[in-house]
């Protein structure tokens, strides 16, 4: 793996430094990432041991295209808090939220409105054109139920004060690897969250102009979290999503639309040894780089 620099740059010299967002001809723009910047075991590992852990998120998306950012699930950040995220991070970078969990983990979904209007009106808008997909992530206790699914499905706005927001629902029943869902996703332009390399149900439908992919499968034994050939893999995938296709390995349930629309991808390195995420995603990021 190329070694990067390890010095934090002043706010002028940071942004010619970040790593550029990957775009290729006739593509859409692929992005990668991890999940939060704040973990103790990437102290010394992914970050320089004399760096202080205020500068930990202008280090890492100097490394990277994407964060996840979990806090969101858990509770209401300030809008100072958003704003001071957009600051410390390069131009071309872009966030990804998880929305709270009180808007998902509820019996009757089409009830959610107020808690989602309460979380879009917090602040995240404070992070400008670095706001990028909300994934709504689902109880893997929720089953799907077509009605209340869609009820909820119509709670999400497509632009708020003339921001647009991309939506993502990330579901783990295998009641939701049903045809009927695959449609109401596409009905709505939202994407259904890629799950790799996990436990979860995979559905790998294509449903939005995006592609919202999580893996999850690094392991300690692996200085880059994935040996080669799975870091290829991925690569290749990532690469056809942005091109429009539909890569071939994956699960899907229902029938592909013929479409060769290049799509934006956003591809996170998730769960797994979690050690190992930010040197899985910077290989990926290496790889990308390359014809």
């Amino acid at each position: 793996m190329a070694t990067r620099k390890t010095a934090v740059k002043t706010p002028a010299a940071k942004k010619s430094a970040a790593v550029k967002k990957t775009t290729t001809k006739n593509a859409g723009t692929i992005r990668v990432g991890i999940g939060g910047w704040t973990f103790e075991p990437w102290r010394g590992l992914f970050y320089p041991k004399d760096l202080v852990q205020k500068r930990e998120l202008e280090y890492a998306s100097q490394q990277l295209t994407s964060i996840e950012i979990n806090g969101t699930f858990y509770g209401s950040q300030k809008p100072s808090t958003f704003a001071k995220w957009h600051d410390e991070t390069p131009d071309d970078f872009v966030f990804s939220l998880k929305a709270p969990r009180f808007s998902t983990n509820r019996r009757v979904l089409s009830e959610a409105g107020e808690s989602i209007e309460r979380f879009l009106a917090s602040g995240v808008l404070e992070l400008k054109d670095k706001l990028g997909p909300i994934n709504w992530q689902f109880a893997t206790t929720k089953q799907f139920d077509a009605e209340d699914f869609e009820g909820f499905l119509k709670l999400l706005p497509a632009k708020v004060e003339g921001h647009q927001i991309r939506h993502a629902v990330e579901v783990r029943h295998e009641s939701f690897r049903d045809e009927a869902f695959v449609a109401l996703a596409r009905k709505y332009g939202v994407a259904i969250v890629m799950s790799g390399d996990s436990e979860y149900p995979q559905i790998a439908d294509v449903t939005a102009p995006f592609v919202y992919a999580r893996i999850m499968g690094t392991t300690e034994g692996e200085v880059q979290g994935y040996d080669s050939k799975a870091l290829d893999q991925w690569t290749k995938r990532a690469r056809e999503w942005a091109s429009g296709a539909t890569p071939k390995g994956l699960e899907t349930v229902a029938q592909a639309v013929p479409k060769d629309t290049p799509r934006d991808v956003y591809l996170y390195v998730i769960s797994g040894f979690k050690a190992r995420n930010p040197a899985a995603a910077m290989a990926l990021l290496e790889r990308l780089k390359g014809k």
